[in-house]
């Protein structure tokens, strides 16, 4: 996830992921004892206010199609570099990535395929690869979205002309299916590698590619692993230690339910630290990102665990599922706090969204009890932070269900964020769907409310 202002995005699909916890666990040996956290008190966010501080709609962007979306994953990236936030997304089940084109504040031209033949994509960012000062797109795919043993996974890098027109270049191929790719130079030697987070199945692992010369050729791509682990659902590069050299960070989900950081000497050479763990093997790590939510100058982790499959094979919401933040206390350490409940939450961002100087908190649910037939079910909470990291949750919507991906960005003439989601069904009931939905404010905000 990137922690650029105003573009955030979290990875691709940990409630298909968790489906593999229903057969047997990886053969891998397993780390030290993990260290359980202790819940703080917590907030019942089924009971909270729906949007007291400024009312949002959404709107159906795109087209829908005659099958239930399989949106992957989606983010909010400016691809022509007009100025206007675009969003870019992976439908999984039809192999393609799209653009969405803002064309003027608020106004979208019809959606245009980039690519096809994506194999399985679940996760899209946005990197000048080749360093012609065009927006290329980097492309993870999982070459089948249900559980699967075999190296189907590959390594996309969609190359921009300038005019939006993207050739397709393999830099890895046949290797532990790719969940999240992000792109960082990690060895300091002027050219962009690539971070992976490989979730396989029970042979996944988080590795590197460090690129050997400027070609996106596969030979230039040397892979290096960091974590012989399966389960990788995000990885994250950011300066978590105050080197001024990029790290990585890593969520790791299925049987194991930790957090991973992998310090550089910025030659790429990285230590790997456990910074958190859950032994609750049906904890459902769901989603992670990075952001300074406190404002102190280091990059904090936010992390939800939501993921609605688990050992217990009944799909659904749990107790413990929710929110929570690593705040970034310096030198690699963090320090675990927990936000709130959240049934079936997924896919954490960090945004101002009440615009008060304060970054706030938006995440979805996409597995709730949708089969509650009072409805009291949960599709988008807003986390507003009152600047001293206190966050008191808002429902911003209640349908559609299953909005496993959310991205924020700029769509209005009065510069206030909004939130795009994307949907993914595979369990029913089959309604209440979603393809692309953007939600914007409809009244202004009163921050003078509590």
């Amino acid at each position: 996830m990137s922690s650029r202002p105003g573009t955030v995005t979290v990875s691709p699909l940990p409630i298909l992921l968790g489906l593999a916890t229903l057969v047997l666990w990886t053969a891998c040996s397993k780390p030290p004892p993990r260290r359980q956290n202790t819940p703080s008190t917590t907030t019942n966010t089924l009971n909270a206010p729906v949007d007291a501080i400024g009312t949002f709609t959404g709107r159906e962007l795109g087209t829908l199609r005659e099958l239930p979306p399989w949106i992957g994953n989606l983010n909010v990236i400016d691809l022509d570099q007009d100025g206007l936030d675009d969003v870019v997304f992976c439908e999984s089940q039809d192999n393609e990535v799209i653009w969405i084109r803002q064309t003027a504040p608020g106004v979208f031209a019809p959606e245009q395929v980039l690519a096809t033949d994506m194999s399985g994509p679940v996760h899209v960012e946005a990197a000048d690869m080749n360093g012609d000062g065009h927006t290329d797109l980097l492309i993870s795919s999982m070459g089948v979205v249900f559980p699967n043993n075999d190296r189907i996974g590959t390594a996309f890098i969609l190359v921009n002309d300038g005019q939006q027109q993207f050739t397709p270049h393999i830099v890895l191929a046949n290797t532990d299916r790719i969940v999240d790719m992000r792109a960082a130079d990690l060895n300091g030697d002027g050219l962009l590698d690539l971070v992976l987070g490989q979730f396989g199945y029970d042979q996944g692992v988080v590795s590197w590619l460090e690129r050997k010369g400027p070609e996106l050729i596969p030979e230039n791509f040397e892979r290096h692993v960091l974590l012989p682990l399966s389960g990788a659902i995000n990885v994250v590069v950011d300066d978590f230690n105050g080197d001024r050299t990029p790290d990585i960070a890593a969520l790791i989900s299925q049987q194991w339910e930790e957090v991973y950081l992998f310090p550089n000497d910025g030659k790429g050479n990285f230590k790997v630290q456990r910074i958190w763990g859950s032994t609750n093997e049906d904890y459902g790590s769901s989603g992670m990102s990075s952001a300074d939510l406190n404002g102190d100058g280091r990059p904090d982790l936010i992390y939800t665990n939501g993921d609605g499959f688990g050992p217990a094979a009944t799909p659904g919401p749990r107790p413990w599922h929710g929110l929570q933040w690593f705040e970034n206390v310096g030198g690699g350490n963090f320090r675990y706090h927990r936000v709130a409940n959240f049934p079936g939450a997924y896919s954490p961002v960090a945004v101002d969204l009440d615009q008060d100087g304060a970054l706030d908190i938006v995440a979805s649910s996409a597995y709730s009890d949708w089969n509650d037939q009072n409805r009291n079910v949960i599709s988008l909470m807003w986390f507003r932070n009152d600047g001293k990291q206190h966050f008191k949750p808002h429902i911003l919507t209640r349908a559609p269900k299953d909005l496993i991906t959310t991205s924020v960005g700029h769509f209005s003439a009065d510069g206030r964020p909004g939130i795009v989601t994307g949907g993914f069904y595979i369990y029913p009931p089959f309604d209440n769907l979603s393809r692309i939905m953007l939600w914007t404010h409809a009244q202004p905000a009163d921050s003078t409310q509590p």
